[in-house]
């Protein structure tokens, strides 16, 4: 009797335990997916830094924006725009890096430079910038290192073809370049500018703006010293390019420009892209950094992939330049 009492006994504890652990599972299972759920819903929190307000800087935030939306991730942003003055661009980059944010979108080179300054810990992502190496913003484009990566905004044909259309198709010896010079993406393009002109047997004329007031008359001192404008993707330059085109096509002088959208706003014409698709590609690399944990140092820097030729035939009109069959251009009014 002792023994078989014994027996149920051991069988009666060996039940507790099981039932116990079976609750102890049932419970961990439950804390596992309560967790997974949380992470699901995380809304998280993105710095975007903007140089200046233009419509190609505008489009690649909005395409930053809408790869993250994509993704089906909940963003709360924190917007700083510094209006083109440096001092505000560095405050812009401490405010976000003291905000505690998730991830920093960085829209052009000052904007990227200021914020790679101001933290090495938190993940960048940039995009509009025209050399990442020379502006030491990635030690290469194939290995970044260090917590910033992103997509550049100059194909590697973009300004050859430019001077090449300015020599051959417009005839052009002489060809006025108005940037900012503190600006060093703006003279970088201007030496590629000048290598691919002395091929073409083109002289570059000069001419600094350093603030968006003095663009216009940075513009009128070239009047009758060149033949035609190229205004390449110099943030100062672009957004007040309506005083170039307002002189240049005054003395119908064609303007030659870096962006899809300084067509559409009156440029004759550019070899170019969507700056919306750099900046989504950008937003996919914030993707990788967000949803899947990788780190920007092992994420690679993207050019464009697409280039074409756009002509404004409104401003052609204008100006009284013949649009050619031969061009090969995308038209637009």
């Amino acid at each position: 009797m002792k023994k078989m009492k014994k027996y149920a006994l051991l069988l009666m504890t060996t039940i507790i335990v099981l039932a116990l652990a079976a609750c102890g599972s049932k419970n961990n299972s439950s804390s596992d997916t309560k967790d997974s759920n949380a992470a699901e819903g995380k809304t998280y929190k993105v710095g975007i830094t903007q140089i200046v307000e233009h419509p190609s800087l505008n489009q690649a935030t909005k395409g930053f924006k809408a790869a993250l939306k994509d993704a089906g991730l909940k963003v709360e942003y924190q917007t700083e725009i510094a209006q083109g003055d440096q001092s505000v661009n560095t405050t812009a980059a401490n405010n976000l890096v003291g905000s505690g944010v998730d991830l920093i979108f960085a829209n052009s080179t000052p904007s990227a430079q200021a914020v790679a300054a101001a933290t090495s810990d938190i993940p960048i992502v940039f995009t509009s910038v025209t050399d990442a190496v020379g502006a030491e913003l990635v030690k290469s484009m194939e290995k970044p290192g260090g917590n910033v990566t992103g997509t550049v905004d100059t194909h590697p044909d973009a300004i050859p073809n430019t001077v090449k259309f300015l020599s051959e198709q417009l005839g052009a010896k002489k060809v006025g370049m108005v940037f900012n010079s503190g600006e060093q993406n703006s003279r970088v393009q201007v030496d590629i500018a000048k290598k691919e002109a002395k091929k073409a047997g083109i002289t570059i004329v000069e001419a600094s703006a350093s603030t968006s007031a003095e663009v216009k008359q940075a513009t009128e001192s070239l009047v009758g010293k060149v033949d035609a404008f190229y205004i390449i993707t110099d943030n100062t330059v672009v957004s007040a390019l309506e005083s170039v085109l307002d002189v240049a096509n005054d003395k119908k002088i064609p303007v030659m420009v870096g962006e899809l959208d300084s067509v559409a706003r009156g440029g004759l014409g550019a070899y170019g892209f969507n700056y919306y698709d750099i900046g989504y590609e950008a937003g996919q690399k914030a993707v990788e950094i967000l949803k899947n944990g990788k780190k920007p140092a092992d994420i690679p820097v993207a050019y464009p992939t697409k280039l074409k030729l756009e002509i404004n035939k409104t401003t052609a009109d204008k100006i009284g330049v013949d649009v050619k069959d031969e061009w090969k251009a995308e038209v637009v009014k």
